[in-house]
């Protein structure tokens, strides 16, 4: 059964396994350079000005132990303080097991709540309960393989192997873009540095349309 953290957008009960759990000051860091490295190569800022939002996202963190309570969510909060960073207001963060159709709901959560970006944070692997790329395709109205593929080559080029390595789909649901990256704190601090300036500039043209 998914879990949820939430701010006003959703009605859910507040997760107490994510209280206290903060975000180390060095993955943000770390997180700022990949995403200067990332700005480099590309010619651009990666950061919006402040008090420019891009729009809303949520977070579904896949990962059985997390879900039934047994550990800690680190990486939700991370996330979320990427996108916050942004220029994303962050709805909420939903924890699900690795289960295809727990997945898939907790996706269409985001689509149905009319949020701009969900990033799906684990199960992207070869293990058998990595379905995160299967419960998102039926999803997906289109793929942006140009997103999956850059997420991939910076996980490798920054030595994420989990990253690089990632089964990890992306693409547009209705007017919401879906992102699945790696769960170990290398990917998601490379991942979000190569997603969010892509987002940025997917949602701007899916408004436009």
């Amino acid at each position: 059964m998914a879990m949820m953290t939430s701010d006003s957008d959703f009605q859910v009960a507040e997760l107490p396994m994510t209280e206290g759990v903060e975000v180390d000051p060095a993955d943000v860091v770390a997180a700022d350079a990949a995403a200067l490295a990332f700005a480099a190569r590309q010619g651009g800022s990666v950061r919006e000005s402040a008090g420019d939002e891009v729009g809303r996202a949520l977070v579904v963190v896949v990962d059985d132990k997390v879900a039934h309570g047994d550990i800690e969510n680190p990486l939700g909060p991370l996330v979320g303080e990427l996108l916050e960073e942004a220029g994303f207001h962050v709805d909420a963060t939903i924890l699900v097991p690795g289960d295809e159709v727990e997945i898939r709901n907790a996706l269409n959560t985001a689509v149905i709540g009319g949020v701009d970006l969900v990033v799906s944070v684990g199960g992207v692997g070869v293990g058998a309960r990595d379905v995160a790329p299967e419960a998102t395709e039926p999803l997906l109205d289109r793929r942006l393989r140009g997103i999956e593929e850059a997420v991939r080559s910076s996980g490798l080029a920054a030595g994420a192997t989990d990253g690089g390595l990632s089964r990890g789909l992306a693409g547009i649901s209705g007017q919401t873009l879906v992102v699945n990256i790696a769960d170990s704190r290398a990917a998601v601090r490379d991942g979000m540095a190569t997603v969010a300036p892509l987002a940025k500039h997917v949602i701007s043209n899916i408004r436009d349309f």
